[in-house]
């Protein structure tokens, strides 16, 4: 499977996700707009196996890899969301955010390479970042949901909020498997747990801004909007620990995860 088929997975799953969300608008058709996303979703799924494959590794690698499993558990979230919650927009956001990233895949594409370096040849390398992929798709949505209900929602539910609060729950417990994955996965590589790496430590940045969030919920449960403007800042933290840090000199020059 070469990376040029990529279009022809793609297309068809957004096509299927975009026509899901489009059912899930309309009246009795949830089991219609579930089954859509999930053709969607297998479809998708297969070019990632197919390129497992023929990778004869994860692909996992690079930064257009890791946006394929991204794009893969943003419409995972939108669709568990909806399921539980039956937010009909959910399916939308999750769809469209899926589509921006897979463009990004399609109009810059990387090379991919069979070979890993020595470092990546660890059995934590793919769970490490599978786990890493799901939660940052479920802090996506916790991170949708924030945004819809400052900006749409003056007044919003109960069952709102502890929706968002589920969210960042799981996606936390989520990130907290993929850090000790990690750990694992660092002292086989390089012989210690934690380095301070600047990946490591915008990790750690992002862990602990999201258990912020998760102690200000209990100490202030009626101060919403100030928790709903502290989930936006700790996405943006899981933004700098994902693909920003490339972009700081200190971590050119020094960071064991430039690949």
């Amino acid at each position: 499977m070469s990376w040029d088929s990529f279009i022809y997975f793609a297309v068809p799953s957004v096509l299927f996700w975009f026509f899901g969300a489009f059912l899930a608008w309309k009246p009795l058709r949830h089991k219609a707009a579930v089954a859509s996303t999930l053709i969607g979703l297998v479809i998708f799924f297969s070019y990632i196996v197919a390129m497992w494959i023929s990778l004869e590794r994860p692909p996992l690698r690079t930064m257009g890899e890791t946006r394929l499993w991204y794009s893969f558990f943003l419409p995972v979230a939108g669709l568990l969301v909806y399921s539980r919650w039956r937010y009909k927009w959910i399916l939308s956001f999750s769809s469209i955010m899926a589509l921006v990233f897979i463009c990004v895949n399609l109009f810059k594409p990387e090379i991919h390479s069979k070979t890993l370096m020595p470092a990546l040849q660890s059995p934590w390398f793919a769970p490490h970042v599978i786990v890493y992929m799901f939660a940052y798709a479920l802090l996506g949505a916790s991170f949708l949901m924030a945004l819809w209900l400052l900006v749409r929602r003056k007044n919003p539910s109960e069952e709102e909020i502890q929706m968002t609060d589920g969210l960042v729950n799981v996606g936390v417990a989520f990130l907290t498997f993929g850090m000790l994955f990690g750990a694992l996965w660092a002292k086989e590589a390089w012989g210690h747990y934690w380095g301070w790496d600047p990946k490591e430590t915008w990790a750690a940045i992002t862990w602990f801004a999201y258990l912020f969030y998760i102690h200000f919920r209990r100490l202030r449960p009626r101060n919403w909007k100030a928790a709903m403007a502290i989930l936006l800042i700790c996405f943006v933290c899981l933004q700098m620990c994902w693909w920003g840090i490339n972009y700081l000199p200190s971590a050119r020059a020094t960071s064991v995860h430039t690949y």
